[in-house]
């Protein structure tokens, strides 16, 4: 069954996947379209409080459900959102994300990229080799195979190391209901990165246990985003929703 975030929480609304955008009146050039891709371990309603915020301003918000089954199934998954968007498109990518949108955000219609305590790898690079080069963290020593290959964290490691700011019976729920990443998409490199043709934003979580923020501020630094630091954990995108929400605005403006 997938894991509901929000459910767990049971403090937030849960949505619909793909939400029209309401009344307001956005900036004038704005994309109107905001993508949104979640990381492994979690399912989409991940992106759910950053959805209400965006749908709430006048966006219209699509939550991809990324399979985990392999970096092409996600990548697709993500085409096929892109494919249903009208006009200019704000793709973000959290955690495994940033991964998906790299590959996935050539596509023409996505007007900028954002990147949100997210892996940003260049052509030739996967998973499994920026978790290799980078800063050991605690989430990162703690993700294992099972029998069948696929990646899950230590679920005793998983609430300090991935949600440390979030209600602890929160983050042990998540911990104990996390959805696999395949090891196939572990070591699939990527053989596109979109970050080098579009505009590019990077939301970094200096209190990342998962994903070093050393190693996000690397990854921005390459790909000359402009960057926003909140102090969160990997969970940013929950804990920080408006922050995040605010860092997707600008990039609707982006040219």
């Amino acid at each position: 069954m997938r894991n509901s975030l929000l459910s767990a929480a049971a403090i937030f609304m849960a949505g619909i996947l793909a939400t029209p955008g309401q009344s307001a009146e956005l900036p004038k050039g704005s994309a109107r379209n905001i993508v949104l891709v979640h990381g492994a371990f979690v399912d989409q309603t991940s992106w759910q409080p950053v959805a209400d915020i965006l749908t709430k301003k006048g966006y219209t918000v699509t939550l991809v459900e990324n399979p985990l089954t392999s970096l092409a199934a996600d990548v697709d998954a993500t085409k096929q959102a892109l494919a249903k968007q009208d006009g200019r498109t704000v793709l973000v990518g959290h955690s495994w994300g940033g991964v998906v949108i790299t590959e996935a955000g050539n596509d023409p219609k996505v007007s900028a990229l954002v990147y949100v305590s997210a892996f940003a790898p260049d052509v030739g690079e996967s998973l499994a080799s920026l978790s290799n080069a980078g800063p050991a963290t605690e989430g990162g020593q703690a993700i294992h195979p099972d029998d069948k290959g696929n990646l899950t964290i230590d679920p005793k490691v998983f609430p300090s190391a991935v949600a440390a700011d979030l209600p602890l019976k929160v983050a042990e729920s998540l911990a104990n209901s996390q959805l696999p990443l395949s090891y196939a998409a572990f070591e699939a490199p990527v053989d596109t990165a979109a970050w080098r043709d579009k505009p590019t934003f990077f939301v970094i979580s200096t209190q990342d246990k998962l994903l070093a923020p050393e190693a996000q501020r690397m990854f921005a630094a390459r790909m000359k985003a402009q960057v926003t630091e909140v102090a969160g954990s990997h969970a940013s995108l929950v804990v920080h929703a408006k922050d995040v929400a605010a860092v997707i605005e600008k990039a609707a403006l982006a040219k």
